[in-house]
């Protein structure tokens, strides 16, 4: 029991594996500059976008710099798996990844899509998962590793409140089908499994509707 709730404790890494903090730091006007490319898909201010039963594509505006960083570079050497991210993530070298992650490191977190037509009950759920958990399930809370707000903590925890619907729930069924193995130690395929599908559901619609307060 013990060993279970220290792996759990860990919470609900989004994806968002974890790993220590990068070195290299990145320059945010050259970064804006590298940043071209991503703007299709994850939009000029760095907002991203829902797309109802499809791909969603994550914000990167105010995340961790380092955990952006972290992620770039799993999907370059392959350890993170996405048909759409990896050629953009091989078309940077290392500085150039930097300075990406840093600018948008630095753009104020934007309102997230997906969960505006989520009743009381289902609302009601995701509430309860991402700030009191179920241990009936062994199911943590989002917030006891994504800090106050579920606004992120350091480079290993993202931020996500305000995150879209979507991405989230694609995300934690990539972590239960075992098609996500970013993390050394599959914390999040262990959570994710427990996790039922109106769980995932319930938890990416309350997290895309919380706002993340301005700096």
């Amino acid at each position: 029991m013990t060993t279970v709730n220290s792996a759990v404790s860990l919470g609900l890494v989004l994806g968002l594996a974890a790993g220590p903090a990068l070195a290299q730091e990145g320059d945010p006007q050259r970064g804006e500059t590298a940043a071209a490319t991503c703007v299709a898909c994850h939009q000029a201010d760095g907002s991203g976008k829902h797309i109802d039963g499809g791909e969603s594509w994550p914000r990167l505006a105010g995340q961790n710099a380092d955990y952006i960083a972290k992620q770039l570079k799993d999907f370059k050497a392959g350890r993170r798996q996405n048909a759409t991210m990896q050629p953009f993530a091989n078309m940077l070298d290392d500085q150039q990844i930097a300075d990406v992650a840093a600018y948008y490191s630095q753009l104020p977190a934007t309102e997230a899509e997906g969960g505006g037509n989520a009743d009381e009950a289902l609302l009601a759920r995701g509430e309860q998962l991402a700030l009191r958990g179920d241990w009936n399930d062994y199911i943590v809370s989002c917030k006891s590793c994504h800090g106050p707000g579920n606004e992120g903590a350091g480079s290993t925890f993202p931020g996500i409140a305000s995150q879209h619907a979507g991405y989230i729930e694609n995300q934690l069924r990539a972590w239960q089908a075992d098609e996500r193995g970013n993390d050394p130690q599959n914390l999040m395929g262990s959570i994710a499994k427990r996790m039922s599908d109106e769980d995932i559901r319930a938890v990416a619609a309350w997290l895309s509707r919380q706002t993340v307060a301005s700096e």
